[in-house]
């Protein structure tokens, strides 16, 4: 494992992307360990596309327009789904939700299944990864796949810490922004605003 390796994983993991926003969203509207968990959940989603690429199932993914459609779609109605949770009353961005609904929008498995799920219905993941983690293994090496999977852990541990000091950053301008209606106002339209224009983009783009 090279210099260049956790260059490239950290400079992809840091882009902004959906488990990027999520986890700014959870931190912005529920507080530190909620953050948390969503980086979890964010980091846990890599997994079926890490398998998929080192087994080669993700060359199921790129033969099959049928197979990569289907997935994707599911994708873009989860991505609107998502905005559609930033908008709405009771969501994760709101002041106005009950304590029961509070409770109920900061429960970990709720937290972490919303992470996972934004993760596994990008197909763009699999691919990725197919096509990344080769560059990095030796190709006449007899360990390739074990050396891919501890490539793999790594991108996840990386993943894992910096979504981390997202959500902590999003938790702690939290009471700030609480605070402030209409500058909530505007973050909900934001947060919201990002997630569609995601799901647009992943609409649109070829396999």
């Amino acid at each position: 494992m090279g210099l260049d390796f956790l260059v490239t994983s950290l400079i992809v993991v840091i882009a902004p992307g959906t488990g990027v926003l999520y986890t700014l969203a959870v931190g912005l509207g529920c507080g530190r360990a909620a953050s948390l968990f969503a980086a979890l959940g964010c980091t846990l989603g890599i997994v079926p596309h890490l398998l998929a690429a080192v087994f080669g199932l993700a060359a199921l993914l790129h033969a099959s327009a049928v197979a990569f459609q289907a997935v994707k779609i599911a994708g873009v109605v989860f991505l609107l789904y998502m905005a559609w949770t930033m908008l709405r009353a009771g969501g994760p961005l709101s002041v106005d939700a009950d304590a029961a609904g509070r409770a109920r929008l900061m429960a970990p498995g709720r937290i972490v299944l919303r992470g996972i799920l934004l993760n596994i219905l990008n197909p763009k993941l699999s691919l990725f990864f197919l096509a990344f983690l080769p560059q990095f293994v030796a190709a006449d090496s007899a360990a390739a796949v074990g050396q891919m999977l501890l490539l793999g852990a790594v991108f996840m541990g990386l993943t894992l810490v910096v979504f981390i000091g997202y959500g902590l950053m999003a938790a702690g301008a939290s009471e700030l922004v609480l605070a402030r209606p209409r500058v909530l106002a505007w973050f909900r339209r934001l947060f919201a605003g990002a997630f569609v224009a995601l799901g647009l983009r992943l609409a649109v783009e070829p396999r």
